[in-house]
């Protein structure tokens, strides 16, 4: 359990040196890569090796090839933190912003139906059986973060996706997600919210 903490640990620090670098060319090189490793496997492409293994605990690294619980939650935590930024100045990582509540911003209450086109996108995610799937359908998401300038924790959500990967851990991540994207938003008859 304690290593969730350290992944979270691991990726605000990594995202604290991305912003720090960001107008140095070597920032913008950085984030520029870890765009193009958006819906790739860890380690399919070297440009960005250094900027999310370098570091890395040892005991973190697979030694077969195959990436590891960490590697898999580092990796797309930052290649999605890379894409929301991507334009933005201001930062897009907001230490408490879960990813249900995120998400639950981009659903205009004055619009009828929104809520089910948000949860259209939403439940694949919620629903994926593995990282490949749940890479892909949290670019969607995150698009529409990026469209919003809604921000987003990414430490909470690197240890969400390592918890995510632990069979018996995993519906609780997926309960968390629905309890923080209804948290506060249920409405009575006259439209007030309970």
């Amino acid at each position: 359990m304690g290593e969730k903490y350290h992944v979270k640990e691991f990726v605000e620090n990594k995202i604290q040196n991305l912003l720090n670098e960001r107008d140095t060319g070597r920032g913008k090189a950085a984030l520029a890569n870890l765009r193009r490793g958006v819906g790739k496997m860890p380690g399919e492409f070297p440009e960005i090796w250094r900027v999310f293994l370098e570091k890395m605990p040892e005991a973190w690294m697979r030694k077969d090839g195959v990436p590891s619980r960490e590697e898999w939650s580092i990796y797309i935590t930052l290649t999605m933190f890379a894409l929301h930024q991507q334009g933005r100045y201001h930062s897009m990582q907001l230490e408490g912003e879960s990813l249900g509540k995120a998400i639950r911003k981009l659903v205009d209450e004055e619009v009828e139906g929104d809520e089910k086109r948000v949860l259209r996108r939403f439940n694949p995610l919620v629903t994926a059986t593995d990282m490949v799937e749940v890479s892909y359908h949290l670019r969607g998401l995150i698009q529409l973060l990026r469209s919003k300038e809604l921000p987003l924790d990414y430490g909470m959500l690197a240890e969400d996706l390592f918890l995510f990967q632990i069979p018996e851990r995993q519906s609780r991540v997926q309960l968390r997600w629905g309890q923080d994207f209804y948290r506060n938003n249920t409405k009575n008859a006259e439209g007030e919210k309970l």
